[in-house]
């Protein structure tokens, strides 16, 4: 028997079984962000069968922070780049534990530039996240001995001083570029393009009105927690110019979508219109977001028996009862199945406007329409 008889044979490796209790958790994205496949490894470490994962989006399987940072940085980086490395996010187990992981993401286009799938793979980072985690704590713990022997006068100072820095960065430091984005992109439109640049245009435009949103929604949120709340300013005005607007921005930002309108206003109106535009906007917005996409959105506003009573409504599936409970919470999102999601701020501050005005937002919603319902005393 020779040297060679006497070794053992080593198996083939077994690809399939690689891919399935592979060190690390897989997951496959379709081009709307839904999963189509995922490996028994990730499905274990959250405790959620594999079948049962599929159609769902990453952003369903984060934590609330996970997945603000998942909407304003990782999502749209990816996009821009075709890839991210080593993003720290929390998984949220089916017993509501918090799992730490490192992630990497990767797309893949065909030869034409169109998306196929996204590529994630998610390392454990327990350890490394508990360490970080220590000395962000230590860090806090000795910011707030320090603060401790600090008067109530300067806490209070140092507090208003942060209030109006973080208003000052999102009111004006994120709106400018955004702005000069705005304008460029006009420019572009100017001036003769292919069909695919229009069509990269049409999308920056699209992406600047909704993080114009974003932006409002946030710096709203951040008036009320912080103590601001909704700032109004009430004056007798036309109020179907900035309706129109509102419209049209938002005509332009979803080409593909139909919106009837029907408004009759008797005279000047005693509100604050930017207000009201922007919650119009916000359930306008998330009207062509969650309604069926073959069907118009309709939106109507009258002055009837001293009110005004404005609704926008569309179809599609009804809101189920236990999110009409959650409708206006902040940071609450339905389950629509579009990859356009948001913060979940959208309705919480367009109740917030209303209740400012000494109105109120109102929902119905069968299997013929949903329909959001602003109703506002004239006098």
């Amino acid at each position: 028997m020779t040297g060679a008889d006497t070794q053992v044979a080593m198996p083939a490796e077994d690809l399939e079984d690689l891919y399935e209790n592979a060190p690390c958790g897989y997951l496959s994205l379709q081009p709307d962000g839904r999963i189509v496949k995922v490996n028994k490894t990730l499905s274990t470490w959250i405790g959620i069968p594999a079948e049962q994962l599929h159609g769902k989006r990453l952003h369903d399987l984060l934590n609330t922070s996970g997945r603000i940072f998942y909407e304003t940085h990782f999502a749209p980086l990816l996009r821009m780049q075709g890839f991210f490395n080593e993003v720290a996010l929390d998984l949220v187990a089916s017993d509501g534990r918090r799992l730490p992981v490192l992630a990497n993401a990767m797309e893949r286009r065909a030869e034409d530039g169109a998306l196929l799938f996204t590529r994630v793979t998610m390392f454990q980072a327990a350890e490394r996240r508990r360490y970080e985690r220590e000395l962000v704590e230590a860090r806090a713990a000795a910011d707030t001995a320090g603060a401790i022997v600090k008067s109530q006068l300067d806490f209070e100072q140092q507090t208003a001083e942060l209030r109006e820095q973080f208003i000052a960065i999102l009111g004006h430091d994120l709106r400018n570029p955004l702005a000069s984005i705005t304008a460029a992109g006009r420019m572009l439109r100017k001036e003769e393009q292919t069909d695919r640049s229009i069509k990269v245009l049409d999308l920056m435009q699209g992406s600047v009105v909704r993080m114009s949103g974003l932006i409002d929604n946030v710096l709203d949120f951040a008036r009320a927690r912080l103590g601001g709340g909704i700032v109004l300013d009430r004056r007798a005005e036309q109020l179907e110019p900035i309706l129109r607007q509102v419209i049209e921005e938002l005509r332009y930002s979803h080409l593909d979508r139909a919106i009837e309108v029907s408004i009759e206003l008797d005279g000047p109106i005693s509100c604050d219109s930017s207000r009201i535009g922007q919650l119009v906007s916000n359930l306008l917005g998330n009207a062509l977001t969650h309604g069926t996409p073959d069907e118009p959105v309709r939106l109507s506003a009258a002055t009837v028996d001293g009110k005004l009573e404005l609704w926008i409504a569309n179809g599609g599936a009804p809101i189920s009862s236990d999110a009409m409970t959650r409708l206006f919470q902040p940071f609450f999102k339905g389950e629509a199945g579009t990859s356009q999601r948001g913060l979940g701020l959208g309705l919480h501050i367009a109740s917030e406007i209303a209740r400012a005005h000494g109105g109120t937002i109102t929902v119905s919603s069968d299997d013929k329409e949903t329909r959001f319902t602003f109703v506002m005393p004239l006098d």
